[in-house]
């Protein structure tokens, strides 16, 4: 097991260890509680698993200090500025001042090279900046280690060729510098998994679709299908990758080497997707086999050397990988469109609204339940107010809705409008001049112009029946004239009143609703 798990750069935990420059504590000894000052350190490991098996695994550990407390650039621990922990400020500025104690070392002195060792007894790499790197970390996985130098964060990474399939143990150990000697202060670890599948997912998104993490589309629509494959070290990126799509509704299968495809539900109804993605990566080359030997021809003489009874393998040899995706799609009736057909302003009568209104002629294809507008700026980025109101439309009608807003005043605005039921949403914008309302504006004059023509109308009757009057006043004798007045008079005015004042008509069959305004 140990054979087969052998990684490059590591070595055997059998290795003999410094226990005396490097302790090794257990879980609950006390000597955990003083091994940093001010609190305790907290190590989150952390890695890109799972991996496919042969590509790299990368583990990250992050050193997390207590309240208060920081690393700054030269790798001291010092207290944060304005920061109060339950003690209150500290009057000292290190936590740890490890530049100071490395002043007092040198490489070159035979002392400190004896404590400038990791825990089994191999020295520091010689680096500019040893001075700056204070912990050492040990991970340990598969029956080996590996050491490194670091600052609050450290990061190593294994090539898993070699690493059984499954679920796997890394854990690592944190020590802190402490003059000529290290003191354990963290250990943490995480499992991690090795695999032979490729893990994908896939990402669905539709035009109008209200909410795609449920899995519930719109017929009619194309449903862009995105497949994002795991693979943090780019294992798979040199290698042939192969889609294959089966959508369920008796389309047949679809093979492509693109990552992106589109496919739309003609039909209602609830649907299988499968995908399976190949790939051929590189892999370990098969045994050679024997080579037979080459026919001899009789006449010819037997050659003394040794047959060739290997063949040379190909050193580019491939695998094919595999992955699987399955979900189930519902796919239903949806809003699959709307336009605005037209824009109108609202004349209102005397006095007006100090809030200018505008109609807008929606149209639609679909059964909305619901309308909203958004009123934003004219760039469409700063919403200034939004409106919902529920909308009944019989199915199988003409989707036709008037859709009536107010503005703030005059001016040019952005509007957004949106029909939706509980599956669907669609959207229109427009751009939308408002005019303003003033004295001379043309509702006014016009309001004006009708009272004007209301009134000569007036005199002009009054003229006609007196002339009327007169007439009959002078033709027909004094005794019948109260008669005759009462009847000619009365009758006449009457009919003028008929004529010029027709009688309402709001219940006239012949006269249509209005239709309904939102």
């Amino acid at each position: 097991m140990r054979e087969h798990n052998r990684l490059n750069g590591w070595s055997s935990d059998e290795n003999d260890w410094n226990e005396k420059l490097y302790p090794m504590w257990k879980r609950g000894d006390p000597r955990w509680r003083n091994s940093w000052k001010g609190g305790h350190v907290q190590a989150v490991l952390t890695s890109d698993s799972p991996a496919l098996v042969g590509s790299n695994i990368t583990f990250v550990v992050n050193l997390v200090f207590p309240r208060c407390q920081k690393e700054d650039a030269n790798g001291n621990i010092v207290y944060e500025k304005n920061c109060r922990n339950g003690t209150g400020p500290s009057p000292d500025l290190y936590v740890y001042n490890w530049t100071a104690w490395a002043e007092d070392s040198d490489w070159g002195n035979d002392t400190a090279q004896s404590f400038h060792v990791f825990p089994d007894g191999r020295p520091f790499p010689h680096h500019h900046r040893w001075r700056k790197w204070s912990f050492v970390y040990v991970f340990h996985t598969l029956g080996q280690y590996f050491q490194k130098l670091g600052q609050c964060s450290a990061s190593v990474s294994i090539n898993t060729t070699n690493v059984t399939l499954g679920p796997q143990f890394m854990e690592v150990t944190v020590f802190r510098r402490d003059r000529r000697t290290y003191v354990p202060i963290a250990k943490v670890k995480d499992v991690y998994v090795v695999t032979d599948q490729i893990l994908i997912f896939v990402n669905m998104s539709q035009k109008n679709d209200r909410n795609s993490s449920d899995e519930t589309f719109l017929r009619d629509i194309p449903i862009m299908f995105n497949v994002l494959i795991h693979d943090p070290s780019h294992f798979l990126s040199a290698s042939t990758i192969n889609y294959k799509w089966n959508f369920g509704d008796n389309t047949g299968l679809f093979v492509s080497n693109n990552h992106t495809l589109n496919h739309t539900y003609v039909l209602n109804g609830t649907f299988n997707l499968n995908l399976t993605v190949q790939a051929a990566v590189p892999g370990p080359c098969p045994s050679p086999s024997p080579r037979p030997p080459r026919p001899t021809p009789s006449f010819s003489p037997v050659d003394d050397s040794p047959l060739e009874l290997w063949e040379i393998p190909d050193e580019d040899c491939k695998i094919h990988r595999y992955g699987h995706f399955k979900a189930t799609i519902t796919i239903v009736e949806g809003i699959l469109e709307v336009n605005i057909v037209e824009m109108t302003e609202v004349l209102m009568p005397v006095p007006q609204p100090d809030d200018p209104l505008m109609d807008f002629v929606v149209t639609c294809q679909g059964t909305p339940t619901e309308v909203c507008t958004v009123v934003s700026d004219p760039t469409c980025q700063v919403a200034q107010d939004t409106v919902c109101n529920p909308v009944e439309v019989d199915v199988g009608d003409a989707c036709l809705l008037t859709v009536r807003r107010a503005f703030n005043g005059s001016g040019t605005y952005c509007v957004n409008l949106t029909l939706g039921d509980s599956a669907s949403l669609a959207l229109t914008s427009t751009l939308v001049s408002v005019p303003g309302r003033h004295l001379g504006s043309p509702l006014r004059m016009a309001n004006g112009g009708a009272l004007a023509s209301v009134g000569c109308l007036a005199i002009l009757v009054t003229v006609i029946a007196l002339l009327v009057y007169k007439k009959h006043k002078e033709y027909k004798p004094i005794e019948n004239s109260t008669e005759v007045k009462g009847k000619g008079l009365d009758g006449f005015l009457e009919h003028a009143k008929v004529k010029f004042f027709p009688r309402c008509q709001e219940k006239d069959p012949l006269l249509k609703n209005p239709p309904r305004v939102l």
